[in-house]
């Protein structure tokens, strides 16, 4: 398996994460055997509709390059012209056993919340319940992902998608299955957008090698694996009735949204009254 290292960065949730249960909507149902507790780094619940019309990328379009394997010189060659068009320092570096390293950069675009470990506490709250071995309490928080979260990756030749998955869910230390998950590859032509579901063995540093730095020719998305609507039934009870709280909240503040909205544009009516008056 590639060494897989991630490179650093600020993200908006990591901070509601950091904060009390105010900054986000918590369950307020407890039980006994499970404590959950459900936080929201998104503003809106539900998802806008995609300005971008996503078709599945036919075999036949995919580049030469991507078709055939390159000799060490080519790669060499490759990774020449690729480091003289950025103007970062995420270079690609060869190695002397013919693999070489470099940076991709994935965007997440998850529909679903992620479940991750819950906030660690004191000892003596993951102590035995009522003096019984066994009875420690079980928690799950889950939340959504800010949108356009990214991640630079530092991965190998020989890194495969399934484990810049893994890669990805560890540095977000998420708990779900990796199998839930899919890398994509996305590209522009045409002013058409196509996604292409990659392999768990294709390595992604070969296709950013053979595409370019510019993400329009192509760019990496974890997406969810399946596809359709939501499954709600999978949800547990606290879930679905901290969603029904998030769905009032911004029904709330849509309604206070469109009331600002007509207001002004009444007042700006009677303002064009009063003027257009004569005397």
């Amino acid at each position: 398996m590639g060494e897989v290292a991630c490179q650093d960065q600020t993200l908006s949730f990591e901070k509601t994460w950091g904060s009390s249960t105010s900054s986000g909507y918590c369950s307020q149902e407890d039980s006994d055997s499970e404590l959950e507790q459900y936080f929201t780094a998104r503003t809106s619940f539900f998802r806008k509709p995609k300005k971008e019309k996503r078709v599945e990328e036919k075999k036949d379009e995919v580049t030469e390059c991507k078709k055939q394997e390159l000799s060490l010189s080519e790669i060499q060659q490759k990774i020449k012209e690729y480091n003289a068009q950025i103007n970062s320092n995420l270079f690609m570096s060869m190695n002397k056993n013919g693999t070489y390293n470099g940076f991709i950069k994935v965007h997440l675009k998850l529909v679903r919340p992620v479940s991750v470990p819950p906030p660690r506490k004191g000892a003596a709250s993951q102590g035995p319940a009522n003096g019984k071995k066994g009875a420690s309490v079980k928690r799950r928080t889950s939340f959504y992902l800010p949108k356009d979260t990214a991640k630079h990756l530092h991965i190998s030749s020989k890194t495969c998608a399934k484990e810049v998955i893994q890669a990805l869910l560890k540095k977000f230390t998420v708990i779900d299955n990796p199998a839930k998950f899919a890398l994509f590859e996305r590209t522009e032509r045409h002013e058409q957008v196509y996604l292409r579901k990659l392999s768990d063995d294709e390595c992604p540093l070969y296709l950013r090698l053979c595409s370019g730095p510019n993400e329009k020719a192509l760019s990496l998305v974890l997406k969810e694996n399946e596809t359709g609507e939501v499954n709600w039934d999978a949800f547990s009870m606290p879930e679905l009735q901290n969603f029904l709280r998030i769905l009032q909240r911004e029904e709330e503040e849509h309604v206070k949204q469109i009331v600002r909205r007509y207001t002004l544009a009444r007042e700006r009516i009677q303002q064009s009254l009063v003027g257009s008056n004569p005397g």
